[in-house]
């Protein structure tokens, strides 16, 4: 990120990093199962056979309570909406546009939507009813709210059984606030800050975002929606909270938009330059042959978009459900990495129930809020990954520089290593290190070898002999300064100047030999 801003020093003016849109589900972990929801009605003296009149009982009284509280707290009970595809958000805004609701309670909008839930039906075996699990449309309310620390934020509760919960923050509305509280001077639109008057105080605020006990906040927000729950459920039963959305934007904001919109078309270019649709498909993680061709039986539609929306333009890569973006709105700048499934990212942590005194493992990142430091933490190094790919965009430094710098017969400790030919035999091995997605993952031998096997730099090779040559060239990039070792890993990733030289080796490829003679003369 220090790179990109240091790029356009002359046109930013401030920047900040921290949390868009983060969405947390609850659930009671308990009552997951059938069989866990039948010892929970039988503790509570309700018979499977009863189960379903129990249930719409406690429904009516949730909706009930939930029709008064929005009387109380807004002047209109709860809005019935006719279907899901109207969105409640843009409802919300309106709402509160017409009324002048400056904060508190906006509304309560309900809507019948998909949902978990059980159903008592007749066991053979057991001679009885049993409960089973199955997908059903149920009413879910939803609570939108200005509020005056968390700003626009919204509440979803399913109203039957077992009574699953979804609260939405923004990290830029709760900026908001808090600058508000401080009287610090700010311009927004929307979820963006088109002008900060104290950066360094936005940026410590946002840091702070992750020391919060979300646990004990979101707790707080499930006895505004469902007081009753103690009541229903007893005193021994809470939420489990995970983190089923995150978004983390950095933010870089220009003195205006026409200093930024010109750059747009360019860092379009710069980002299909570098890449090509096999390197895409690679950084988006999806299967491929070891030529590097889709499957025959792959059904991935779309990859990589670019998108004219409002005065900006959008090009997001998604990988697996995650996907990372830039965009511009007004005069900002937006890098934004999305996570829905945190899985495929791997961290070193403990594992659960592991003594914190044991040696932690490399392990999936996991969806529940003990994670969320690691998290954004993650989201911030693909963000920083990214930016640092777009601020070699205006490098002015000559390429010859860098070419006679690799070009050139290294000592290391007494032992020699030759010059590199990146347009002769080293092309395929440093085409290939360019890939987007070693971006993020990082790169291995046995990766590689898959990739090189049908290149000339594979060619007439055994496995073995091939696993050899790799460990060779990888020494040899090392030594030169393209790629580093990740610490307690076989697994490398390219430097800066690792960076620079396959973005401006693919460029070079890539251009027509027009284009090269009128930039030469």
């Amino acid at each position: 990120m220090k790179k990109l801003i240091k790029r356009f020093s002359d046109l930013v003016k401030g920047s900040i990093s921290g949390f868009d849109r983060i969405v947390f589900k609850g659930l009671i972990r308990p009552l997951m199962s059938a069989k866990e929801t039948m010892s929970f009605c039988r503790a509570n003296g309700i018979l499977n056979k009863n189960y379903k009149k129990w249930m719409m009982e406690q429904t009516a009284y949730i909706v009930k309570s939930a029709d008064q509280y929005a009387k109380d707290h807004c002047g209109q009970g709860i809005i019935p909406i006719s279907t899901w595809r109207i969105r409640k958000e843009a409802l919300a805004h309106e709402r509160q546009l017409a009324e002048k609701i400056e904060n508190g309670l906006i509304g309560v909008w309900s809507c019948l939507e998909s949902g978990l839930s059980f159903r008592a039906r007749y066991c053979a075996k057991s001679g009885y009813p049993q409960l089973q699990n199955y997908r059903t449309r149920c009413k879910h309310l939803y609570f939108y709210f200005d509020d005056d620390r968390y700003g626009f934020m919204n509440i979803r509760l399913q109203t039957w059984f077992p009574y699953h919960i979804q609260i939405c923050l923004n990290g830029r509305e709760w900026l908001r606030r808090y600058l508000e509280r401080q009287g610090i001077d700010f311009l927004a639109k929307g979820n963006k800050f088109l002008h900060i008057a104290d950066y360094q105080e936005a940026q410590r605020f946002l840091d702070k975002q992750l020391d919060v006990r979300f646990v004990k906040l979101l707790n707080g927000f499930v006895a505004v929606a469902f007081p009753m729950m103690r009541e229903i459920m007893g005193p021994h039963l809470s939420y489990y909270w995970t983190m089923w959305q995150s978004e983390w934007a950095a933010d870089l904001i220009f003195d205006s938009p026409g200093k930024l919109n010109p750059l747009m078309d360019s860092l379009l270019r710069h980002a299909h330059m570098t890449g090509t649709s096999t390197r895409v498909l690679r950084y988006l993680d999806r299967p491929l042959t070891k030529s590097g061709r889709p499957y025959a039986r792959s059904t991935d539609e779309l990859l990589t978009r670019v998108t004219d929306f409002n005065d900006g333009i959008r090009l997001r890569h998604w990988v697996d459900n995650n996907s990372v973006k830039v965009y511009n709105e007004q005069n900002v700048l937006r890098v934004e990495t999305t996570i829905n499934n945190p899985g495929k990212f791997r961290v070193f942590r403990h594992k659960q129930g592991q003594p914190p005194t044991e040696s932690k493992s490399r392990l999936p990142l996991r969806k529940g809020v003990m994670d969320i430091p690691i998290r954004a933490a993650i989201s911030q190094q693909v963000n920083n990954r990214f930016m640092d790919d777009l601020s070699t965009l205006h490098d002015e430094s000559p390429a010859r520089e860098l070419i006679n710098e690799i070009t050139r017969l290294v000592t290391k400790a007494g032992r020699r290593f030759r010059a590199l030919d990146p347009t002769g035999k080293d092309r395929d091995f440093l085409e290939l290190i360019s890939n987007p997605a070693f971006r993020v993952s990082g790169l291995t031998n046995k990766m590689l070898r898959q990739q090189l096997s049908d290149t000339r730099f594979g060619s007439d090779c055994t496995d073995k002999q091939l696993s050899a040559k790799t460990s060779r060239h990888l020494r040899l990039l090392r030594e030169h300064g393209i790629i580093r070792k990740l610490p307690r890993q076989h697994r490398y990733q390219l430097t800066l100047k690792g960076v620079k030289l396959t973005n401006m080796l693919n460029a070079f490829l890539a251009a027509s030999t027009e284009k090269l003679m009128k930039m030469a003369a």
